[in-house]
């Protein structure tokens, strides 16, 4: 999410240019030659509030969302990764150090969607996958949920930028509400495929405990938050297994935010909907459209068990 840009607002997703015949926004190279294996999964580990960096510098900065405002942190992709023009390295870094649309998209339908009572988060289990920023992750925190998971590829985008962005907003709101109220929050680094080995809600295959806690077996996320997780076509049927395997049955709720198609790689929020239509396990259903002009046609979907 944003790393070096002087805007406050959100960038474009930009991973490939969309008006490049090679799908290729900044020479990365990687969908080039011979295809390489692909790199070792990133430690499947519990980053703790505690381990946050103090090694990099960390500002903020308002994001007003329709009358809603949040704090967006901001870190440097370069002075984190050593990266200074990259927003994607496959299997070493995964954009979570910019502000995508796709997360603000988010926010503003979960704030609709609790307006028009479609939706509440009081007291439910929260997880945000994929989640850079964490916004819709501690916009759920703000609106009474009991519990928020974050979970990010990247140890290092939780300990930069996730948990002090978290603390920040945390922080604001309670001193000025005076509520100690608070939900528990914990953050996750993995990929799709071994997430659910960490997750503490997800119920175990043989029924025993995860990481030293007992597991509740008729457990599960009550909703699950996406943003621009969507993008790569190759990850698709494991993140949609993850999902499955998180949700809570029978009234479990998925909310997806991202682009309709992401030119070039093929990924998009129809390709993804098109793998959870042919399962047949859940139901999907548009929720959001959104055709700003700024990129092509951003949308947010619900999905939940038939």
């Amino acid at each position: 999410m944003e790393a070096n840009s002087s805007t406050t607002g959100p960038e474009p997703f930009r991973l490939f240019d969309e008006k490049s015949q090679s799908g290729l926004g900044f020479g990365l190279g990687f969908l080039d030659g011979p295809e390489k294996p692909p790199p070792p999964p990133p430690p499947c580990i519990e980053v703790l509030p505690s381990q946050v960096s103090s090694n990099v510098e960390f500002n903020v900065e308002p994001v007003d969302l329709n009358g809603l405002t949040l704090l967006k942190g901001r870190v440097s992709t370069k002075e984190v990764f050593g990266l200074s023009n990259s927003d994607l390295i496959p299997g070493k870094y995964e954009g979570g150090l910019k502000l995508w649309e796709g997360s603000l998209d988010l926010v503003k339908t979960l704030n609709s969607e609790i307006q028009s009572r479609q939706l509440s988060l009081t007291g439910k289990r929260v997880l945000e996958l994929g989640c850079g920023h964490g916004l819709p992750g501690i916009f759920a925190c703000l609106k009474g949920a009991r519990a928020v998971h974050f979970q990010d590829f990247n140890v290092e985008v939780l300990q930069c930028l996730t948990i002090p962005n978290v603390n920040a907003n945390i922080q604001q709101k309670l001193s000025a509400t005076a509520n100690n109220n608070s939900a528990e929050v914990r953050f996750f680094a993995s990929d799709w495929n071994e997430a659910h080995l960490i997750l503490p809600h997800v119920p175990t295959d043989d029924g025993g405990t995860k990481n030293g806690e007992a597991v509740d077996q008729a457990a599960g996320y009550d909703i699950i938050l996406m943003a621009e997780t969507v993008y790569s076509v190759s990850t698709l049927p494991g993140l949609y297994k993850l999902i499955k395997k998180c949700l809570r049955s029978p009234h479990g709720i998925v909310y997806l935010a991202a682009k309709k198609h992401y030119f070039g790689v093929g990924g998009g929020s129809r390709r993804f909907i098109s793998i959870v239509e042919k399962d047949g396990v859940l139901a999907a259903s548009l929720v959001a459209e959104v055709t700003d002009g700024s990129s092509n046609v951003r949308e947010v979907w619900k999905l939940h068990f038939k």
